[in-house]
């Protein structure tokens, strides 16, 4: 029998973006970016990286995992916090070197580390004196 959640290889632009078959394209440090989203509100909550471990535990599990690029490490979120994220939904995008990841949060709801709710907390503004950041709501 064949491993169920092993990555086709990656053939001719085409099949990539029009065909069937799942095959992620790793950066030169075996990572694929993965942003997560909320499923109700649709609400980006954080942008996080993959390896291949991470993507297969993640589609093997329903649960996210994530390399932390900081601890040179995989993790589970929600392990230290309880906010796990149960995957609704994977999608890929047209060429597949990103993940978006639909996800119920278990816990309090958030995703940062830093106690918010999302890691998009602040917003870019710009003036005469230049670019600074607003702290927003969450």
């Amino acid at each position: 029998m064949t491993n169920p959640f092993a990555f086709a290889l990656r053939g001719a632009k085409a099949e990539i973006e029009e065909g069937t078959s799942f095959a992620p394209k790793f950066d030169a440090d075996g990572l694929i970016v993965c942003i997560t989203c909320d499923h109700k509100s649709k609400d980006i909550l954080m942008v996080a990286y993959m390896n291949v471990d991470a993507l297969k535990l993640s589609i093997e599990t329903g649960i996210a995992h994530y390399w932390s690029r900081s601890r040179q490490s995989l993790w589970r979120k929600g392990d230290t916090s309880g906010q796990v994220q149960s995957i609704l939904e994977m999608r890929v995008d047209c060429d597949q070197d990103a993940i978006l990841l639909m996800v119920e949060t278990g816990g309090d709801g958030g995703a940062c580390h830093t106690g918010r709710r999302t890691c998009f907390y602040r917003s870019v503004e710009a003036d005469s004196a230049g670019a600074h950041l607003i702290l927003r709501g969450n």
